[in-house]
């Protein structure tokens, strides 16, 4: 599929989907939400991509919401947002529910819907430029894009609040001190630190990946028995996939596994 607002690239069993508006910060327009919605169902359903990098072209990851587009749409404001959260959420909901590890990769600022965006991704790598703002009520509008369920449960409730009644702007190393980034990188390094780590995850166990991420999303919900019961499940379900069967036979011969992601 072509795509007008972003890139796809597909190398290594790795896919990376960069947004690509630069001159508008990588701001979220209706065109690069349907984008990304149809790029993230892509490479969701690519069985030869084992890893998915997020990042943004230029200065910015994500800006948020294109507030000029919202300014220059008033009469109809309500169905704009509907249908680009509608295709951003959708993205969410999929990068989260994939057996793919998803690296967001912060290259500057992620405002708004972009540090929503940035918050659902299973590891975050922000260069040591980047910066995060909720940003959303400077225009006296409500979180979206996953920050409202993410952000109580990575930072706690007093700190979400915090961040959403001051648009208090957060350095990469701040954010990583209140746990929204896995891991700070110089931006001289910070490339290569995400293509060396995209690199790891896709030679690893995807299916085990999978099952993972799903568990832990589950226990924010479930009961302690019954968590135990969906591990109990989701490790059988481990023990019949041939990655297990490699894993444990080259553990007892003390070699190390290939992991070919069934």
């Amino acid at each position: 599929m072509a795509y007008q607002h972003l890139l796809l690239d597909r190398k290594d069993q790795i896919a990376t989907i960069t947004l690509n508006r630069p001159d508008a910060y990588n701001a979220l327009n209706r065109g690069l939400g349907r984008d990304l919605f149809h790029a993230v169902l892509e490479v969701d359903d690519d069985p030869d991509v084992r890893c998915v990098v997020i990042t943004g072209a230029g200065k910015a990851f994500c800006a948020g919401g294109d507030v000029k587009d919202f300014a220059d749409n008033l009469e109809h404001i309500g169905a704009l947002v509907k249908e680009l959260t509608t295709y951003l959420h959708g993205a969410i909901s999929r990068l989260c529910r994939s057996e793919k590890p998803v690296i967001m990769a912060v290259n500057g600022v992620a405002a708004g819907g972009g540090m929503s965006f940035a918050l659902c991704g299973d590891i975050v790598l922000a260069a040591e430029s980047a910066k995060f703002t909720m940003a959303y009520s400077k225009i006296a509008a409500t979180p979206d894009g996953s920050s409202s369920y993410f952000l109580p449960r990575v930072i706690g409730l007093r700190r979400a609040m915090e961040l959403y009644f001051t648009n208090r702007v957060l350095t990469a190393r701040e954010a990583a001190d209140w746990g929204l980034v896995t891991r700070v990188v110089p931006d001289a390094e910070f490339r290569a630190a995400v293509n060396d780590l995209a690199r790891e995850l896709a030679q690893g166990p995807t299916k085990a990946f999978g099952g993972a991420k799903r568990l832990l999303h589950q226990s924010t919900w479930e009961s302690l028995e019954t968590q135990m019961e969906l591990e109990a499940q989701a490790i059988a379900t481990s023990g019949r996939t041939d990655d297990f069967r490699d894993g444990v036979t080259a553990f007892a011969n003390k070699k190390t596994p290939t992991f070919r992601g069934r």
